[in-house]
C-alpha cells in the first residue's frame, strides 16, 4: 500500500504576483508598525531583499518611530526597485520562526489562507492629475461661452430671450460641473482604521481581534484576549508567557499592586478596556476559607519568609486572582513554555509520565530522605540540596563538580537532549523530580516570593555560586568561599589556614593543586626515593592529600582524637593516631614525606586492630585507606612511572 503525504497548503501557491504585490501594498503600514522589527529585516537581509546600506542605516536607528518609518522605508524600497521578488518576501516571513516573533505576520497569514482579504475589490482607477482635470474643465467652459456669445450677436432675439439664454448657458455649465465633481478622484483606503486627527481605538482593529500589543514599565509584549478570560498566563515576552500579575511584576510595577492600571496598550490601562467591555478578563474567586489559606501563604512563619505551594486544590483555582486587583500572581495557573502536562504535577495528583505509576497516588517518600540527593539527566550527575531548590530557572540547587546549577541549567549539559523539560529529565532514584514535587519532597516558591533563593540582588546569586556548608566538617558558619570553585571553607578547616587579602580571589588548595599540574614537571623518582624526600619540597601534596581525606571522613571517625571518646582504646593501641594530629604534625614536626605517609598508614592499622569484632568501622578504615593509597599513588608516583615508561 503507497501512503501519500500531503504537504500544508501554502496560500501563496494560489496567487498571482500581481495579487501577492497588491496584498503587500496594502499591508505595508501594518507590518512598518511590528515591535522590535530587528530579527524581521536581518531576515530580509539574508534573502537580498534589503541593501546592506539601508540596513545599517535602519537598525541603527534609535526610538520606536524612527523604527517604523526606518520599515517603512524598506517596504517602500522594496516594492519600488524589486517587485519581481514580492512572492520571496511573503514566503521568508511566513516562516515558523518568523511568525512566532511577530503576531502581525501570523495575522496576514490567515487572512490569506481564509480568503477574508478582498483581492476582487474594486478600486477607483487614476486617469489623469487633478491639475489636468482644472485645466480641461477651464478649456470647456471657455469654448462654451465663446460659441454663445457669437450666436447672441447674431441671433435679434428680444433681451427677454438673451435671459433665458444666459439662464440657459449657466446652468448648461453647472451641471457640467457637477459632472466633473462626480468623477473626483478618491483617496484608496488603507487598513488602518484610523481618521486623522482620531483616537488609536486599536482594540477595535480587526487585526488584533485576537491579541493586543501591551506594555508595562520599558517591558513589551503581546496580550492573548482568550487566554486572559481563561485566567491563564496571557502575554507573551521574549519566547515566555507571562500572567499579567508576573508580567507586572517584570516591568517594575509590583508596587502597584493592581496589574489592571500598570499594564497599558497605547497608553490606555487594561481596567478602562475591561470596564468598556473591549477585554474580558477572568472573574475573580472569593472565598473565605480561600483568603484564609492565601493569607497563611502570603504571610508564613518560615524565618525565610518563602512562600510554598498551598496543600488545597481550592488554593490552587482560587490563586489566579488573590484579590480583584492583583490576579494571576501565582505561578501555578498554568506551566510555563515547555513544561507541559508531561512530566508535570498534574494537579500534585495521579500518576505521573516517566516515573512509576502508583494507581492510589501516593509517593514513598522514604526514598528521599536526607539534606541532598543524587540527580541526573542522561550522562550528567550532580547532587540536588533541598532547602536550595526554588523552581526550575530560579535557585541554584544542583552541585557539580565545578558548580552549582538551576535545574533548567543542568539540562543544558546534556549534550544529546532537545527540548528537554527539567521536571522529566531530571530524575533521582530512578523517578522523575515531578514525583518528589508530587509527594511535597521538594516544593516550587511563589513568585511573590522574597527568599535568598529566589532573589535576583548580586550579592544573593553571588552567594549562591559556593556552597552553604564547609567542605570539611559539613557544618555552617561564617564560611570562606573559594573563587575558583563551589567550595566552601571554615577558616580553621582549611589547610593551610588561609590569610586571603580584601579584594583578591582566594583559591583553595584543590584548586591551587589542580592548576599546578599544568606546569609542574615529573622527577622521574620511585615511591622510595618519593619517601626520602623533604616534605618542604611536597607541602602542596600532602596538604591536598590531607584535605582529600578529611573530606572523605563524612562521620569524623578517623579525624578527632578517639582515646577520650572510645573506652579502652588508650590500653589495646599504643600509639593512636588521627586525621588532626597529623594536620598538626605537618605544621611543624614532618621532616621527610614519608614520616607524614607512616603516620597515615598508622591511622588505618590502628582501625583494623581495635574494631575486629566491629565490621562496619572496619570496613570504613579499608574504605580510606583505599582511598588514600589510590590517591597517593596518583599523586607522587604516577607520573614518574609514566614518564619513566616513555
Amino acid at each position: 500500500m503507497v501512503v501519500t503525504v500531503r504537504a500544508p497548503m501554502d496560500p501563496l501557491d494560489f496567487l498571482t504576483k500581481d495579487q501577492l504585490l497588491l496584498f503587500f501594498r496594502r499591508k505595508k503600514t501594518e507590518m512598518s508598525c511590528m515591535d522590535q522589527p530587528h530579527t524581521f529585516l536581518t531576515q530580509l537581509r539574508d534573502h537580498d531583499l534589503v541593501s546592506e546600506k539601508l540596513y545599517q542605516r535602519v537598525v541603527r536607528m534609535k526610538t520606536k518611530e524612527q523604527k517604523k518609518k526606518g520599515v517603512y522605508e524598506v517596504l517602500d524600497s522594496l516594492e519600488t526597485h524589486q517587485p519581481e521578488c514580492v512572492e520571496t518576501f511573503w514566503r521568508s516571513v511566513f516562516t515558523d520562526h518568523i511568525m512566532q516573533l511577530y503576531p502581525t505576520l501570523r495575522l496576514l497569514r490567515n487572512s490569506l489562507m481564509d480568503g477574508s482579504f478582498p483581492f476582487n475589490e474594486s478600486h477607483p482607477e487614476v486617469d489623469c492629475t487633478s491639475e489636468e482635470k482644472d485645466a480641461e474643465e477651464k478649456s470647456e467652459d471657455m469654448k462654451e461661452r465663446t460659441v454663445k456669445k457669437r450666436s447672441r450677436q447674431k441671433s435679434k432675439g428680444s433681451a427677454s430671450e438673451r435671459e433665458e439664454e444666459e439662464e440657459h448657458d449657466q446652468a448648461g455649465t453647472s451641471q457640467g460641473k457637477t459632472s466633473v465633481k462626480k468623477r473626483k478622484l478618491q483617496k484608496p483606503i488603507y487598513s488602518s482604521p484610523l481618521i486623522k486627527g482620531g483616537r488609536e481605538d486599536i482594540w477595535n482593529w480587526p487585526m488584533f481581534k485576537t491579541q493586543l500589543p501591551v506594555t508595562c514599565g520599558n517591558k513589551e509584549g503581546t496580550l492573548y484576549r482568550d487566554k486572559l478570560a481563561k485566567g491563564v498566563r496571557s502575554i507573551f515576552h521574549e519566547d515566555r508567557w507571562y500572567t499579567p500579575g508576573e508580567f507586572e511584576k517584570l516591568g517594575g510595577k509590583e508596587r502597584s499592586k493592581n496589574w489592571k492600571t500598570s499594564i497599558r496598550c497605547r497608553n490606555t490601562p487594561l481596567q478602562k478596556l475591561i470596564q468598556e467591555n473591549h477585554l474580558t478578563s477572568s472573574p475573580a474567586k472569593r472565598r473565605s476559607a480561600d483568603r484564609g489559606q492565601m493569607r497563611r501563604a502570603l504571610f508564613p512563619s518560615s524565618p525565610e519568609n518563602s512562600i510554598r505551594l498551598s496543600d488545597s486544590s481550592d488554593e490552587e483555582n482560587s490563586s489566579s486572582n488573590q484579590t480583584e486587583d492583583r490576579s494571576e500572581g501565582d505561578p501555578r495557573e498554568e506551566r510555563e513554555e515547555g513544561e507541559e502536562e508531561e512530566g508535570g504535577m498534574a494537579g500534585l495528583g495521579g500518576a505521573v509520565e516517566g516515573g512509576s505509576n502508583h494507581d492510589n497516588g501516593e509517593v514513598d517518600t522514604s526514598l528521599f530522605e536526607g539534606s541532598t540527593l543524587p540527580v541526573q539527566c542522561g550522562p550528567v550527575t550532580g547532587r540536588l540540596q533541598k532547602d536550595r531548590f526554588a523552581s526550575g530557572s530560579t535557585g541554584k540547587c544542583i552541585r557539580t563538580d565545578e558548580r552549582w546549577l538551576t535545574p533548567a541549567e543542568f539540562i543544558r549539559l546534556n549534550p544529546d537532549l532537545k527540548d528537554g523539560m527539567w521536571k522529566r529529565d531530571i530524575t533521582c532514584r530512578g523517578q522523575p523530580l515531578s514525583y518528589l514535587l508530587q509527594g511535597k519532597i521538594l516544593q516550587v516558591h511563589s513568585l511573590l516570593c522574597m527568599c535568598r533563593m529566589c532573589s535576583h540582588t548580586e550579592s544573593d546569586l553571588q552567594d549562591q555560586t559556593n556552597d552553604d556548608h564547609c567542605f570539611i566538617c559539613g557544618e555552617r558558619g561564617e564560611l570562606l568561599c573559594c573563587d575558583g570553585c563551589p567550595r566552601s571553607f571554615h577558616r580553621d578547616c582549611h589547610i593551610p589556614t588561609p590569610t586571603p587579602s580584601p579584594g583578591d580571589d582566594w583559591l583553595c588548595t584543590f584548586c591551587v593543586w589542580k592548576r599546578s599540574q599544568e606546569w609542574r614537571y615529573a622527577d622521574h623518582m620511585t615511591q622510595k626515593q618519593v619517601l626520602d624526600r623533604r616534605i618542604s619540597e611536597y607541602t602542596l601534596q600532602c596538604q591536598y592529600l590531607l584535605l582529600f581525606l578529611l573530606n572523605a571522613d563524612e562521620q569524623r571517625i578517623f579525624t578527632i582524637d578517639p582515646c577520650p571518646t572510645v573506652s579502652g582504646y588508650s590500653s589495646v593501641i599504643p600509639r593512636p593516631m588521627w586525621l588532626q594530629k597529623v594536620r598538626e604534625n605537618l605544621e611543624s614536626r614532618y621532616r621527610l614525606v614519608g614520616e607524614f605517609v607512616s603516620d597515615m598508614r598508622l591511622i588505618f592499622r590502628n582501625c583494623a586492630v581495635f574494631n575486629r569484632k566491629n565490621q562496619e568501622i572496619k570496613e570504613m578504615g579499608i574504605r580510606l585507606s583505599t582511598l588514600f593509597e589510590e590517591e597517593f599513588q596518583s599523586t607522587f608516583i604516577a607520573t614518574n612511572q609514566r614518564d619513566d615508561s616513555g
